[in-house]
């Protein structure tokens, strides 16, 4: 009985393992999305309403401003990867909830982008605001635009002596 078991625990672990390296490429690439999803997400939403219009000099963006523009920056990229392209008007926007949304549905349409891409699909060429790319181009692109305006974010709240949610005791 025992040998079985150990059988059946091994057939298990390897197809597990077969799962986990099916699509290598798309499978890292969503680990990173998910991960700067949801320090972003956590950043929306943990700055106060009163913070939004704040900037760390006056001649760049204030939080909002980089709020809104990675909701536009996304939901032109994902949706180009979801075949039509769509534009969102989030900078046209200053209240925090009404970013907030916006952020949220650019990371939807992400989402959709991102379930959908396999390692087969990953080499497909599609035509973006920056000319054509590979999916896995796009997506890999938007998700360290996502990471470099986060990493400007964090500054500002540090700024104001708030901890960014990368930065948070697990």
């Amino acid at each position: 009985m025992t040998r079985y078991l150990t059988i059946i625990l091994a057939t298990a672990g390897a197809c597990a393992l077969h799962a986990q390296t099916a699509n290598p490429l798309s499978t890292e690439a969503k680990q990173a999305y998910n991960g700067i999803k949801n320090n972003m997400t956590k950043l929306a939403d943990k700055v106060p309403e009163d913070l939004y219009g704040f900037k760390a000099t006056p001649e760049i963006r204030s939080i909002g401003q980089l709020i809104a523009h990675v909701a536009d920056s996304q939901l032109r990229t994902c949706s180009a990867v979801n075949g039509a392209v769509k534009q969102a008007g989030a900078a046209s926007k200053t209240a925090k909830a009404d970013l907030v949304a916006a952020l949220k549905e650019s990371f939807a349409e992400c989402d959709k982008a991102f379930e959908s891409l396999t390692d087969a699909t990953a080499a497909n060429m599609i035509k973006t605001a920056r000319g054509e790319r590979s999916t896995l181009g796009a997506l890999v692109g938007n998700t360290t635009h996502t990471n470099e305006e986060y990493g400007y974010l964090a500054v500002y709240l540090r700024l104001k002596g708030i901890v960014p949610p990368s930065s948070e005791p697990r």
